[in-house]
């Protein structure tokens, strides 16, 4: 079963880079060179390479599909987020409501939806990801410290993964083909995403206290972040008769976990980040079941 084989090598991805930071081999210092060696060379050069398609009118049509649909995903987010969490502790609200807004689509979002859809499920989720980044770096980010608007625009107007979108967008519009060389550096970059994206989560995942980990704050969360919430959009764009397709690639972004930026952040504003990444841990070890029922339905 290809979806198993796929959930069986996240696991063991994520596991070596849980073992990697035990042994001491990825330490906080390799870990921030790592992640920004994801984000700020990795991740671009496979979202830039999935938008090396022909632009077709219906390709056209279903991305701003896509985007819409992204955005009312995340403005519905924000909506629940005033009524989900209102019996919680102050600090642990904010992770609560983060997480919420912000999952690990561009960590494993990207990397899944192209094994499990292809260059075009890439695409979409490429540009699924922009309504994501402008609620996080904006109502998100807020939620943990004040933010100016100027501040947001620039974040989103610089960000690397979001300036791969845009000159994808320039590159399928204009229909500008790439140098071989270029074409098959990119290409090398993109097939790295999987493997690095993984092994970087699973040495993150290794700070947690397993012992103390599925309380019921975490457990809660996880139904709603990995079942509920995914489960009701997929009702929704089912009703609606969305192309399988898009439908596809919006559920599974949905049905991914916490982002690892929720106990990043947490730490830097002294947000209780214990409590922060256990909502981590415990989404993405829940992640690893019910992401393959979901890529069942979806396929």
């Amino acid at each position: 079963m290809p979806i198993l084989n796929l959930q069986i090598q996240l696991f063991l991805l994520l596991l070596i880079g849980f073992l990697l930071s035990k042994a001491g081999m990825l330490e906080d210092a390799a870990r921030r060179q790592m992640t920004n060696l994801v984000i700020y060379v990795v991740l671009p050069a496979n979202i830039f390479h999935s938008f090396q398609l022909e632009m077709t009118p219906q390709v056209l049509r279903l991305t701003a599909e896509v985007l819409v649909i992204g955005f009312l995903v995340q403005g519905g987010y924000s909506l629940l987020n005033l009524f989900l969490y209102r019996g919680f502790e102050p600090r642990q609200q904010i992770s609560l409501k983060y997480g919420t807004i912000c999952s690990n689509a561009g960590f494993m979002g990207l990397p899944l939806s192209s094994a499990i859809f292809g260059a075009k499920g890439l695409l979409y989720a490429s540009v699924a990801l922009l309504p994501i980044r402008i609620f996080m770096w904006s109502s998100g980010l807020s939620l943990y410290t004040r933010t100016t608007r100027r501040a947001v625009l620039k974040t989103l107007v610089t960000h690397p993964c979001i300036l791969a979108v845009y000159a994808g967008f320039l590159t399928m519009g204009f229909r500008i083909h790439l140098p071989a060389a270029l074409e098959n550096t990119l290409t090398s970059l993109s097939q790295c995403t999987t493997a690095l994206s993984m092994i970087l989560i699973g040495s993150i995942l290794c700070d947690v206290d397993l012992r103390s980990v599925f309380q019921k704050a975490s457990l809660y969360y996880a139904s709603l972040r990995l079942v509920i919430l995914p489960a009701a959009i997929l009702g929704v764009l089912r009703l609606l008769r969305i192309d399988p397709l898009v439908t596809g690639v919006i559920v599974i972004l949905a049905a991914m976990p916490a982002g690892s930026t929720t106990a990043m952040l947490a730490q830097k504003y002294d947000q209780d980040p214990l409590f922060a990444s256990k909502l981590v841990f415990t989404s993405t070890l829940l992640s690893l079941l019910t992401l393959p029922i979901y890529a069942l339905i979806l396929t």
